[in-house]
């Protein structure tokens, strides 16, 4: 997924950016709110990481604005405050899960993936589409039973439209949740990750939309 992350710590926020994107997620790395706001209206992002205490203003009062926006977009706090009443003020405020810094960086990345199955109305890891078993938490598949091994960039395309088994999904949308701001990608980039995973996992497991985009092929997909 495409994630914004406003964190003005350059270690934690390098350390986190890389754990991010070894994880298959696409991460856009801002230091303060001013930046974060340009962010956020400038690109879609699938999950927010939120350090509260910013140079130049409060990660909360960030939160509190984008919610009476109207803006859904998945919040997870990260702090060193560790009071309850800060918890409890980042959770009523819209956050959806608050980690206390020092954290572990495996920890995070669970925690990324459950909200993320939640906002895609699939809390259940383990999904089923056709003859491909898929387990979102461990980021595996086994086609017939057998495992198929996908790269970084091949399981975060394929991992959208498991989580949207009936959406169709244009290029450019394909494109931002593969690629931060600074990325450069050419023309054929998703067409040649399209062919890879239908090499991979059938010819039909995505359908082309002509001129419109792309969706999960397989007619039936639950859990």
């Amino acid at each position: 997924m495409r994630m914004l992350l406003v964190e003005d710590d350059p270690v934690l926020g390098q350390a986190v950016r890389d754990q991010s994107a070894a994880d298959g997620h696409s991460v856009d790395w801002v230091k303060g709110v001013g930046d974060a706001q340009a962010a956020i209206l400038s690109a879609p992002f699938e999950l927010v990481l939120l350090d509260l205490m910013l140079p130049d203003g409060r990660g909360l009062d960030f939160l509190k604005a984008r919610r009476a926006a109207g803006d859904v977009t998945p919040v997870i706090v990260l702090t060193a405050r560790d009071q309850i009443s800060d918890r409890i003020a980042a959770l009523d405020a819209g956050a959806d899960d608050y980690l206390v810094k020092p954290f572990d960086l495996f920890e995070l990345s669970a925690r990324i993936r459950a909200v993320g199955r939640r906002y895609a109305g699939n809390p259940n890891p383990l999904v089923v589409v056709a003859d491909l078993e898929i387990d979102l938490a461990a980021r595996s598949i086994r086609r017939a039973g057998r495992a198929v091994q996908l790269t970084r960039r091949e399981w975060s395309l394929f991992e959208a439209f498991v989580q949207r088994p009936s959406q169709l999904m244009s290029k450019p949308q394909l494109e931002e949740r593969l690629y931060s701001f600074d990325a450069e990608v050419e023309s054929n980039t998703i067409e040649v990750y399209i062919g890879r995973l239908r090499r991979k996992l059938g010819a039909h497991i995505i359908e082309t939309v002509r001129g419109m985009g792309y969706r999960l092929g397989a007619p039936e997909a639950h859990v």
